[in-house]
This record gives C-alpha cells, structure tokens and sequence, in this order.
C-alpha cells in the first residue's frame, strides 16, 4: 500500500533550508504546455534508453559512499555515457539528498540490471547499447539548451525508441523533466523515475512514476529485486498506457524506516552556530562546482 501520509514538498522544504542559512529562494521552472509522444512501435519490439543523473565514482575525489556528506568535486557538468555491457560503479553524491536513507545498493538510483532483465523477459526489445548521464545544472537554460540537445542526440544515435529516465536531488528532477520535454517534442516516448513529485509535475512531465521514498531510491528498495523490477514494470506500463501529457502513476512502495519525512531538511534545533557551519560548508562547496564548470 502507498503511504497515507502526503509527499514531501520539496520546492518548500528546501527554499525554508536555504533560506535559514542565508540564501534566496531558487526559482524552479514550471511549464504550462507539455510535449507529448505516444510509444511509436510495441513495447516488445523497442529499443529503449537509460539516463541517469548519478556519478561514475572516482575513488580519487574523496568519499562517495553512503553516508557521506555532499560531494562537490564528484559532480559532472557535461553530458557522458556508458556502454550498458560493461559493469559500472555509480554513486549519488547530491545536495540535497538524505544521505542517511542511502544505501549502497546502486539498483535503487542505477536499474539497469532491472530493465535488462525486462529485455530478456522480452518485455522491450532490448537496452540500447549505452546509457547517459544528464548533469545536474542549476542553469535551467544550460539544461534546455546545451545538455538537453546533447543527449537528444546521443539518443537518436543509439536509435532508441523511449526512455527511462531515474532522477535523484531535487534539481536533478527537474534536469530529468526538462530532459524528457526535449525528447518528447522530438518524438521519443519518456518516463520520468523519481520521489520528487512537487518538482517533477511543476515542471511538467510527459509522464511519471512516482514513489514515495527517500531520494536516491525511486528505482526500488534497497536488495529488494522484486522491488526494483516492479518499479521497471511500472515505468514501462506506463510507457504503453499514457494517452495525454503530465500522467502520474505512483508505486506502491513504502520506505522501512519510519520518520524520514520529519528529518529531511529540519530545522527545528539547528543552533545559530549549526547555521552557520552549514552555510560554511555550503559555500565551500559552491566554490569547488564553480571550478569544475569553470
């Protein structure tokens, strides 16, 4: 059964955090027309995508696992991919994300094992033979115009027919759904994964699959394969039964742990000095981003 309680509103939660430590409010984008592309052939017969927005893991750039805190240095700012072949170790070093309720299974944000197994089930047609990662840029202009385009077409080169696409911060959410506007207008059918529901249906997707967990999740459980291969069935049900932009379905997962909802991004007894050790960090951080995109 789905939680009773409401999702988390993240635009909220996260402007009320940032605003405490000092900064104004980001002004996440929102739509009011929406692109739309129907599955153009069966889904048996599809070629199909994977982008993901987390982070090949560079043992050089310091701690990734779970548990770390926010990670600037193991971000990307440009468009890259990967040959679905080969093994690949990818982490979410995200800001924003409850590092606390991550786990190191990389099938919870990574389900490339799932959609693979969906293939050999002969539920699509295959996996296209690479997948992309989408950066997390802040610039929603950057995204629309640069990265956007860049996976388009990477997408296009791979002759893919859809795309399944896993978000995990909240600004990767919204890269997601912008993402999946550009390739929908072009003609290629998407399904937006992610726990950011609030961010995701703003901006407008084609189509969402909605699970009410702690992000970095919305693939599936952690070491829960049945979880994570109904989270896949879902996205590519979705894929099929979608007749009009802006559709939501929700799975039926619940996270184990009860009061995540209450911790994410609390406020209540930060101390003027948690504060501003925060915004310390905070700013240190922007500074090595600022260096990488530089």
């Amino acid at each position: 059964m789905s939680s009773p309680d409401p999702p988390i509103d993240y635009i909220a939660r996260t402007h009320a955090w940032y605003g405490a430590l000092g900064y104004a409010p980001y002004r996440y984008a929102a739509f009011e027309e929406t692109p739309f592309a129907p599955l153009g052939r069966r889904l048996a017969e599809a070629r199909v995508a994977l982008l993901t927005t987390a982070a090949p893991y560079r043992p050089e750039l310091g701690d990734q696992g779970p548990g770390a805190a926010y990670n600037a240095a193991a971000k990307f700012y440009e468009v890259w991919s990967g040959d679905v072949s080969v093994a690949h170790d990818l982490r979410v070093s995200h800001v924003a994300v409850d590092q606390a309720h991550l786990s190191d299974d990389q099938n919870c944000w990574f389900p490339l094992r799932a959609l693979q197994r969906a293939a050999a089930a002969g539920r699509i047609g295959e996996v296209a033979a690479r997948f992309h990662g989408v950066p997390t840029n802040r610039s929603q202009r950057h995204t629309l115009e640069v990265d956007a385009p860049q996976v388009l077409a990477r997408v296009r080169e791979d002759g893919a027919d859809a795309a399944v696409l896993v978000a995990n911060c909240p600004v990767c959410h919204q890269s997601m759904t912008l993402v999946a506007r550009t390739l929908e207008a072009a003609g290629v059918a998407t399904v937006v994964v992610g726990a950011a529901k609030d961010v995701v249906e703003q901006v407008g997707a084609p189509r969402f699959l909605f699970s009410d967990v702690p992000l970095g999740n919305a693939a599936g459980l952690p070491r829960d394969v049945g979880s994570q291969d109904l989270v896949i069935e879902m996205a590519l049900a979705l894929l099929e039964s979608a007749t009009a932009p802006r559709t939501t379905v929700q799975t039926p997962l619940t996270w184990p742990v009860a009061g995540w909802k209450r911790d994410y991004m609390n406020l209540d007894g930060l101390t003027p000095e948690e504060i501003a050790r925060r915004r310390a960090e905070n700013e240190a951080n922007r500074a090595v981003a600022a260096g990488l995109r530089a």
